[in-house]
């Protein structure tokens, strides 16, 4: 994960441009993980203050399914900390001269800018994306490397954080990718709530590849559930992954083709990013003691602690407490 997303002020504004042909879902993703009330949270109102805004006053959405209206016009962007672009179908033809203009002085002035699924194609067409990295969907990588020959394509992935500029796979990793920037933006628990209220994954790293081979189980009996709740709730163990293909009373090569085709990345990968996301929830709730943060989460040394919550967030574990803890700024004790 690259470090350089913003951090969100009171009253982050975000804007979600809605084109001609915008795929529905993504905007829903966008408009349900920024846009809706929490009080899940005990929170009044959303984290985020989201507009929708398009070109046109009337906007066709994906196959003429129904019509929006209503929406802001396209120079809500300028007041944006955050620019959203959903994807759609029609990949080869370029967005209109309004939509690139608009999403390219947005990221000039300083904004951060998103796309979600095909979105990253009027990214590339706006003239960001070269030289950086950035996935798009599966199904469209080698029509986006023929156009885009610039860009540091990563087709196999859920999503590309490359700091200002962040970009979803799929549909469905734009949860994955919008989760992912409510928890650098707001704290790993933030994340969590959000996440259980959605009943969805609380954590999916970006790395994990988009494809999955088997999504459902062949057989209702070798579901991942049961082994990773059973493990979730032992995370300060010296759990290896030969412990858990015991639990599951299989071979560690089998258990791997199981991560690997139910969730998309392996064992040992599953098993830190679990200690690194509970690690940071330690960190938030005020545990100021480097070794205890380190040994209740199942990371061993304070030195490995902070490499790992460096990867994954960016920050350090003081920088961390800085941003999200209870208990504001003095560095945490090793």
């Amino acid at each position: 994960m690259a470090q350089g997303s913003s951090q969100p002020k009171p009253g982050h504004r975000v804007a979600v441009i809605v084109d001609e042909g915008t795929n529905p879902f993504e905007v829903g993703v966008a408009t349900e993980l920024f846009g809706l009330p929490r009080p899940e949270l005990g929170l009044a109102g959303p984290l985020y203050d989201v507009t929708l805004c398009a070109p046109t006053r009337e906007v066709r959405m994906n196959h003429g399914f129904f019509t929006m209206t209503g929406v802001a016009p396209l120079d809500a962007v300028d007041e944006a900390d955050t620019l959203v672009v959903p994807g759609r179908p029609d990949n080869v033809v370029p967005r209109g001269a309004a939509v690139r203009d608009a999403i390219r002085r947005t990221h000039a002035r300083g904004a951060r800018v998103m796309s979600l699924c095909t979105g990253s194609f009027a990214l590339a067409e706006a003239g960001l994306l070269e030289g950086r990295r950035a996935t798009t969907h599966w199904r469209w990588a080698d029509i986006f490397r023929a156009l885009h020959p610039g860009v540091l394509l990563e087709p196999d992935v859920l999503f590309v954080d490359d700091g200002d500029i962040l970009t979803a796979s799929g549909s469905a990793a734009a949860l994955d990718l919008c989760l992912h920037v409510v928890r650098r933006d707001h704290g790993a628990e933030v994340a969590n709530a959000v996440s259980r209220r959605l009943v969805f994954a609380a954590h999916r790293d970006g790395g994990q590849k988009q494809f999955v081979e088997r999504p459902l189980p062949d057989v209702p009996d070798e579901s991942l559930a049961p082994l990773l709740a059973w493990a979730q709730g032992r995370l300060g163990e010296p759990l290896t992954v030969a412990d858990l293909a015991a639990r599951a009373a299989v071979s560690p090569a089998t258990l791997h083709r199981r991560f690997r085709a139910q969730l998309g990345t392996t064992p040992l990968a599953w098993l830190t990013g679990e200690r690194v996301t509970l690690a940071c929830r330690l960190i938030e709730r005020g545990e100021e003691r480097l070794d205890v943060v380190a040994a209740r989460s199942g990371l061993g040394t304070a030195a490995n602690l902070r490499a790992r919550v460096r990867r994954e967030t960016g920050l350090s574990p003081s920088a961390y407490r800085r941003r999200f803890g209870q208990g504001g700024g003095e560095p945490l004790m090793s």
